[in-house]
């Protein structure tokens, strides 16, 4: 139900990733239970304003259905909807941030996403290219991965 747009794993920066520095040197970690909302709240909108600031615009965040949850929902400068995942670790135990998604977790994020295009298509019959992003704060960095999987590889 999702197509991906072109470019896979392909970076702002020639297929390195995107990194910037966070306005913030706090490092937190999602899976901590304490205040873990307000932590990835955080972190979402820090991801929004740099995915902005690359000329995406802001569609919606935190979109959920039963079995799964969208951070945010942008639009790409040529139409694509773009599902961003975001993820934070304060270190690089285990793979880091963006290693910590995996199968499990990209098969919600495709679930939720069908369900938001589902939602949407009762309102316009065309469908928009989408693709799957993720923003990753990787020791207080951030790492932007365009096109990081596809719905067809879940």
């Amino acid at each position: 139900m999702c197509h991906a747009a072109s470019g896979v794993l392909d970076a702002a920066d020639g297929g390195r990733g995107a990194v910037a520095s966070p306005s913030s040197t706090t490092a937190h970690n999602f899976s901590r239970p304490v205040g873990s909302k307000s932590v990835g709240a955080a972190f979402e909108l820090r991801a929004q304003e740099f995915l902005q600031r690359q000329r995406l615009r802001f569609v919606a965040r935190n979109v959920s259905c039963r079995g799964g949850e969208i951070d945010l929902v942008m639009r790409d400068r040529d139409g694509a909807l773009v599902f961003v995942e975001v993820r934070a670790r304060a270190h690089g135990h285990h793979g880091g941030a963006a290693a910590s998604i995996d199968w499990r977790k990209r098969q919600r994020i495709v679930r939720a996403a069908q369900h938001y295009l589902a939602a949407r298509e009762r309102y316009s019959s065309d469908q928009p290219a989408c693709r799957f992003d993720v923003i990753a704060f990787e020791a207080g960095r951030l790492v932007w991965l365009r096109d990081a999987f596809r719905a067809d590889e879940v």
